[in-house]
């Protein structure tokens, strides 16, 4: 079942292969200063996404989850890239003091896992990907918010 529009896809995604797969179509059309926000439980393959984009991008280095350090920062075929994942983040404070408001700077591309830990604090999402845990694969939702956002997605 593939349905779509400008600003919402709906995917099954069978196994990793199909995560890297999509993560592939979406490194292609990444733009600096973009936003994607990134939904699911914990293992549903929001790393595994970000993982994808990077080495389609020729990224070769180890990726792993930032959950402690909040943010890894990548640097891959001329794009500034930053996986956030808000998880452990616990108020406005710690992210004030992080500096993390200055890596807004309309050209870092950011993957941003648990945004709703920093609603207010970081920018609106161009996409929003979530992912839902099926017994077989996953399921994921794809939405854009923002015309950077359905250009992302226009013949995804």
């Amino acid at each position: 079942m593939h349905s779509h529009d400008d600003s919402r896809i709906s995917l099954n995604l069978a196994d990793e292969n199909a995560t890297l797969a999509l993560a592939q179509r979406l490194a292609v059309r990444l733009k600096p200063g973009m936003v994607i926000y990134l939904h699911g439980d914990l293992g549903a393959g929001k790393t595994t996404l970000v993982r994808g984009v990077l080495n389609a991008l020729g990224y070769t280095g180890r990726v792993k989850s930032p959950t402690y350090t909040l943010v890894e920062p990548y640097n891959t075929a001329g794009l500034e890239i930053r996986h956030f994942d808000l998880y452990r983040l616990h108020d406005e404070e710690e992210w004030e003091a992080a500096g993390f408001r200055d890596e807004f700077d309309g050209q870092n591309i950011f993957f941003i896992e648990w945004p709703e830990n920093a609603l207010g604090l970081i920018p609106q999402a161009d996409v929003e990907i979530a992912f839902e845990i099926l017994p077989h694969g996953r399921n994921v939702e794809i939405r854009s918010y923002t015309p950077t956002g359905r250009e992302c997605l226009k013949q995804f």
